[in-house]
């Protein structure tokens, strides 16, 4: 009798391929639970430090990690935070909104626990003491449509050294003059850089801003822009898109 070979079996070929499908789906997931997630900014709210369009990468390790650093866009339960350090004044964040933990916003630190905050006609008060600001003449900040207002700019300077730039686009804003907030134990309280077109700690949750931020609902802190696009690029032919992108925005820092 003549021995004859028995053909390899294909459903092995397929088991093996979606065995490394898996594997390496794993490891890109684990990577952005642990390591960092790019993000995408469509508002305007922290114009002019970030612009609608920029992609952002968040690195977790910065403030430990909990089930707000799922890499999932799924509403899940916020935990405490293991290995968990805090925030500093002046920090640009990525972090659960507490309205909705399936949307993932991003603010800038403004008050740690502990810290008392209020706005007087449209500056920023710490502890009883105004922030100190200067003028930085003007600039063009952008809209969800792809238009331009004109924004006066100005430099603040928080406890502790951390100068970023900041927009006004108007004399008498809306929420230029708040309540003095403590901030409590477990809390943050964040603000946009476009102090007129942010809905952020100034504003409560019910009402579409964040209130007070819980710790618990940090991401990650915002180091780099990877990359971005002009979306008012968008209105004209598609061959012209690429001229939308703002190479000069790319693996730039964030202050």
């Amino acid at each position: 009798m003549t021995a004859t070979a028995t053909p390899s079996k294909p459903q092995r070929g397929w088991t093996r391929t979606i065995g490394e499908i898996a594997t390496a789906f794993l490891i890109v997931m684990a990577g952005k639970a642990a390591l960092a997630e790019p993000f995408y900014v469509p508002s305007a709210s922290m114009e002019p430090t970030l612009l609608i369009g920029d992609a952002l990468l968040a690195t977790k390790f910065s403030y430990g990690y909990g089930t707000a650093s799922l890499p999932m866009n799924v509403s899940v339960p916020t935990s405490a935070r293991l290995f968990g350090k805090s925030p500093e004044r002046g920090d640009v964040v990525v972090f659960r909104w507490p309205g909705d933990t399936s949307q993932a916003w991003v603010k800038r630190v403004i008050g740690l626990p502990g810290d008392r905050v209020q706005m007087r006609d449209g500056r920023l008060w710490l502890n009883g003491t105004p922030v100190p600001v200067s003028e930085d003449g003007f600039g063009d900040a952008e809209n969800e449509d792809g238009g331009t207002l004109p924004a006066a700019r100005y430099t603040e300077t928080l406890p502790g050294g951390h100068s970023h730039t900041l927009f006004k686009l108007r004399t008498h804003g809306a929420l230029d003059n708040t309540a003095e907030v403590t901030v409590p134990p477990g809390k943050l309280f964040v603000m946009g850089d476009n102090r007129d077109n942010s809905a952020d700690s100034r504003v409560p949750v019910a009402e579409g801003g964040v209130g007070l931020l819980p710790v618990d609902n940090l991401v990650g802190r915002v180091d780099t822009v990877l990359g971005s696009w002009d979306i008012a690029a968008r209105h004209q032919p598609i061959w012209n898109w690429p001229s939308g992108l703002r190479l000069s925005r790319m693996f730039s820092s964030v202050r």
